[in-house]
């Protein structure tokens, strides 16, 4: 019964209220530094942009967006995407609920191809998009979609990551972590990636992989700046190993 008050409307308010609270608060008692320096000068004359994030490394990323600048995320119809939805709200970003997912039939469920059109719809409108690049249960590895997106829309690709030297990390599948006050915080942002609308497959494979190089180095960069290291950075190694092993003959 617990889990089910959690799920209503006036729950997911509420505790969507608390994030965005408890966010402002991490931003105000963090000393940020921003790769490059300059970076909204550099961004500016390519709005709107399609920002890529990693799994579990997304809960700061509103840190990044500046105020003059219009930005949607792709969340979840499930779990905690109520609650992220009105948090996102709160803090100036609008949402569209869907998520990847991997055969037609979990696309369908997820709201997927709904969720796609409207992303492509808010960047004709001038509103930049912010998505995870890998999907559910694959961790670090960039998944079809965030290229397919810059295919239909003609818009740049940016790796974006925001991390604090003080911060919780949690031993979840996808490694997350969520900041702590009175800390140093680091926004390091990729150079842009483009794809042309005819692009091949092997050329959206060469652009797939360019994101996952891009995201694992802002990673990288934004832990050095803090003196930490990335939780999740031998993530995708890790699973492709048990997956060789799962797949060896006995």
């Amino acid at each position: 019964m617990g889990f089910s008050i959690l799920k209503t409307r006036v729950a997911q308010e509420a505790l969507g209220r608390l994030l965005a609270g408890y966010l402002r608060l991490v931003r105000r008692t963090n000393r940020i530094v921003f790769e490059p320096a300059d970076i909204y000068d550099h961004v500016r004359p390519e709005l709107p942009v399609i920002y890529a994030m990693w799994h579990g490394q997304h809960i700061m990323i509103p840190f990044a967006r500046p105020d003059w600048m219009p930005a949607a995320s792709l969340v979840s119809r499930h779990g905690d995407g109520g609650f992220n939805a009105v948090a996102l709200r709160e803090l100036g970003i609008g949402s569209i609920r869907g998520s990847g997912a991997r055969g037609r039939r979990k696309v369908r469920e997820k709201g997927g191809a709904g969720a796609f059109l409207a992303m492509v719809k808010r960047l004709a409108a001038g509103v930049s998009m912010v998505l995870t690049a890998d999907i559910p249960k694959q961790a670090r590895v960039a998944g079809p979609g965030i290229v397919a997106l810059a295919r239909a829309s003609g818009r740049p690709i940016r790796a974006v990551a925001v991390v604090t030297s003080r911060r919780v990390d949690f031993n979840s599948w996808d490694r997350a972590s969520i900041g702590l006050p009175f800390g140093r915080c680091a926004i390091v942002v990729g150079e842009p990636i483009t794809i042309a609308r005819d692009a091949d497959e092997a050329t959206q494979e060469a652009t797939r992989l360019a994101v996952q190089a891009s995201l694992d180095a802002v990673h990288a960069r934004a832990y050095a700046l803090v003196g930490s290291r990335d939780p999740g950075a031998g993530l995708r190694d890790e699973q492709e190993a048990r997956r060789t092993l799962a797949e060896t003959p006995a």
